[in-house]
């Protein structure tokens, strides 16, 4: 995989931390560079080097896109939101067969994997509910800083866990305008504390799934897999 490869990855999961039902996770499953990119994150003292060589093209890809595409896409959503949409379900669905090998690729099928399945997809159908139905919280000051640390530590589910989309999360904390908002202006004094929680909250749910890829990975794929069809409801126009 090559370091431009890596960068152009990095954009579109940048991108997706902007979209509202996208999940930057499932574009990293997607891209075929989930497992991998736990890997790195967590083991990366153990061969400082070749991760860094890795995750260094991504890092940078990912700042890109949420500070530029995000907003090309965001007018694409709005310009277009019925072609954007279907490209991105078009994208998703031609992946999910290999989704599929990769999760029978140690134990084979067993029919109660999909079991977990039909939990994550259930899941993802009552956070894009939620989105629709719940009155945003009003019990919090999208300014304080400690709040913020906890809505980038919240967010941070989003980006490790596929299907989960971290702007719902943060439009149920009601900071996504605040957070839009710091990113199209460079605001650090939101974006640093966002990106501790970001950081903090990353780190702690990535070794969760590093363990349970390591202990159930059919499970956990079969899972992945939920959340992932989940995403085309979220996508799809007339939803």
């Amino acid at each position: 995989m090559g370091t431009l490869y890596r960068f152009i990855i990095g954009i579109f999961i940048g991108a997706g931390a902007i979209l509202p039902g996208i999940s930057s996770g499932v574009l990293c499953v997607i891209f075929g560079i989930y497992d991998k990119l736990i890997n790195c994150v967590l083991g990366f003292f153990k061969n400082s080097k070749e991760n860094f060589k890795f995750l260094f093209p991504i890092i940078i890809g990912v700042a890109i896109g949420v500070i530029v595409f995000g907003n090309l896409l965001r007018t694409l959503f709005d310009l277009y939101p019925t072609e954007t949409k279907f490209a991105f379900i078009g994208l998703i669905l031609g992946c999910v067969p290999n989704l599929f090998k990769i999760a029978n690729s140690k134990k084979g099928f067993k029919i109660h994997y999909l079991i977990y399945t039909f939990l994550s997809f259930g899941i993802t159908i009552f956070l894009l509910l939620l989105e629709h139905t719940l009155q945003y919280s009003t019990f919090t000051s999208s300014g304080n800083t400690l709040f913020l640390v906890l809505s980038g530590f919240v967010m941070s589910i989003g980006i490790v866990v596929p299907g989960v989309s971290s702007t719902v999360l943060l439009m149920i904390l009601n900071t996504y305008e605040v957070y839009l908002d710091a990113v199209s202006t460079v605001n650090l004094l939101v974006l640093i504390p966002m990106g501790i929680g970001v950081i903090l909250g990353g780190i702690l749910f990535l070794k969760i799934t590093e363990v349970l890829m390591r202990k159930f990975f059919s499970e956990t794929y079969y899972t992945i897999i939920g959340f992932v069809l989940g995403s085309l409801l979220i996508l799809y126009p007339r939803f």
